[in-house]
């Protein structure tokens, strides 16, 4: 395998005094190293906690979210609400709240961490309800820049796939609204940065033999890989957030088990595959399974030892109450399946037909204009586009590699397993009622996908030099159109009273309105 190079290699050629400082700085600068990864979170940062507060109100389902996580902090569980409740919670009145139990169809992480926030600044605060959801909506650009820079081994690379996540809508929306999905995004990432450490750094394919051993029957069993400890602890929380976690967890380890085989293959085990499958597979199981189950339970924790909780009573053993809880929130989940306007199935979602509007303010006035504050769930349009082209490009890499016996750097295949395990579940289940902001788990996996397809447009040292020369510009010129449209789109994603005419212009298609 050929070492990876940075997204823009200088010119191998006619190098300016420029080139060789930034040649040098990309190689040398242990400063460069901080600062990048500290830049984007920042950039992210304020992006996502610039005006939190605004709109003081519930916006979509934080109706539900923010309600039960006060309820959590302060019975336990989740607890009923009576008339009014909404208007009397954004005064800080929580004074509606029951003791009897509530039926809520989503695990209590999530709410858990909003409650976090109210339980240090108080209910009656947007902000406060809104403040770790934006935390780690922040994080999960980190994330990312880690992720990235673990596949390519570029700065370069991974400032950009950081950066592109900072100023991407979907982004940015997800993490400014007390939601569930943008803390599933952060522990799937997590997870998927956990699994890769695991691939580059605990497993070694020349130790699965010993050089004097490479015709062996059955290789090495791997028991010491604590990234797979780490890996289940953290898409255990994912599930504990919402139960799609569990796709992440299933799809992770089916990848652990196919890479364990090809390692196997390379190494030259005889009965790799099943070596990989019985062997090392059961050990990866369970390695990774049962603390994911442990995290999870723990989550319940509030649920188990009280006594108000919906179903709690079912049975006199908290565990088989909680079991039966279960059956009742999956005989909801599959059987969900009521009209919303802003509903959208998973095979529009590549399209961005129908981008959920999770708040409108149309009564909106400035001046003698009729003016309109909204915030939309859309994502920049010229990243999700570009992105869903080079998710195809390195599929048709990978697929090609794969019939022509020559595979490609395993590194491109990563992305497409993410997008795996956070989109193609969806097409499973077409009668769901479903939305297009569920795609915030996907988009850090098509940012991750498109930085692979422009460094392949970029070129490598190799090329000649009016090649690469073209490659950076076209980079270059695509990066900064991201930027504008960003700056364009972000009245729109983040609730300011704009002309109503503007806003006409940021709906590209006659489904956006």
């Amino acid at each position: 395998m050929t070492a990876p190079v940075p997204l823009l290699p200088p010119p191998a050629e006619r190098l300016t005094a420029w080139g060789r400082l930034r040649d040098r700085m990309l190689r040398d600068s242990s400063v460069l190293r901080w600062f990048a990864p500290l830049f984007v979170t920042a950039l992210a940062a304020v992006l996502r906690l610039a005006n939190l507060g605004h709109p003081h109100e519930l916006m979509f389902d934080e109706t539900y979210y923010v309600k039960d996580a006060w309820s959590l902090w302060a019975l336990g569980y989740e607890g009923t609400w009576g008339d009014g409740a909404n208007d009397a919670f954004l005064r800080g009145d929580t004074s509606t709240l029951g003791g009897i139990g509530s039926f809520v169809v989503h695990p209590p992480l999530g709410k858990w961490i909003i409650a976090l926030g109210m339980g240090v600044f108080g209910p009656g605060s947007s902000e406060a309800w809104r403040l770790t959801t934006a935390l780690l909506g922040t994080a999960t650009v980190l994330v990312v820049y880690l992720v990235a820079h673990a596949l390519t081994r570029s700065i370069v690379a991974a400032t950009v796939a950081g950066g592109l996540l900072a100023i991407d809508g979907l982004s940015i929306v997800m993490s400014r609204i007390a939601m569930l999905d943008g803390a599933l995004t952060f522990f799937i990432l997590l997870g998927f940065l956990f699994v890769l450490y695991d691939r580059t750094r605990s497993m070694r394919d020349a130790e699965y033999t010993t050089p004097d051993d490479r015709e062996k029957l059955w290789g090495r069993v791997f028991w010491r890989r604590p990234w797979i400890l780490a890996a289940g602890l953290a898409l255990g929380a994912a599930t504990a957030v919402k139960w799609s976690g569990l796709y992440a967890l299933a799809g992770l380890g089916i990848y652990l088990v196919i890479s364990d085989a090809l390692a196997r293959r390379r190494a030259g085990i005889v009965f790799w595959p099943m070596d990989a499958a019985a062997r090392q597979g059961a050990v990866s199981f369970l390695l990774l399974v049962p603390v994911a189950f442990v995290t999870y339970l723990i989550t319940w924790t509030g649920w188990l030892v009280t006594a108000g909780g919906y179903d709690r009573d079912s049975d006199a053993n908290p565990l088989i109450a909680l079991w039966n809880y279960h059956q009742s929130i999956y005989g909801f989940h599959i059987s969900l399946g009521s009209g919303h306007p802003y509903a959208s199935p998973a095979w529009q979602w590549p399209l961005l037909m129908r981008p959920t509007a999770v708040w409108v303010d149309d009564d909106a006035s400035c001046g003698t204009d009729h003016c309109i504050s909204v915030i939309s769930s859309i994502p920049n349009p010229l990243i999700w586009y570009a992105g869903v082209a080079a998710a195809l490009y390195l599929l048709y890499r990978v697929v090609r590699g794969l019939i022509q016996r020559q595979p490609e750097p395993w590194q491109l295949a990563m992305p497409l397993v993410g997008l795996a395990v956070t989109y193609v579940p969806w097409l499973l289940i077409p009668g769901r009622t479903i939305f297009q902001f569920y795609t915030v788990a996907v988009m850090p996996f098509l940012v991750l996908a498109l930085v692979f397809a422009l460094r392949a447009i970029a070129g490598r040292r190799s090329d000649r030099l009016e090649r690469r020369q073209s490659g950076e510009r076209t980079v270059i010129i695509f990066l900064t159109a991201a930027v504008l449209v960003s700056a364009f789109f972000y009245p729109v994603w983040t609730g300011m009273n704009v002309p109503y005419e503007f806003w006409l212009v940021h709906n590209w298609l006659p489904t956006w309105v």
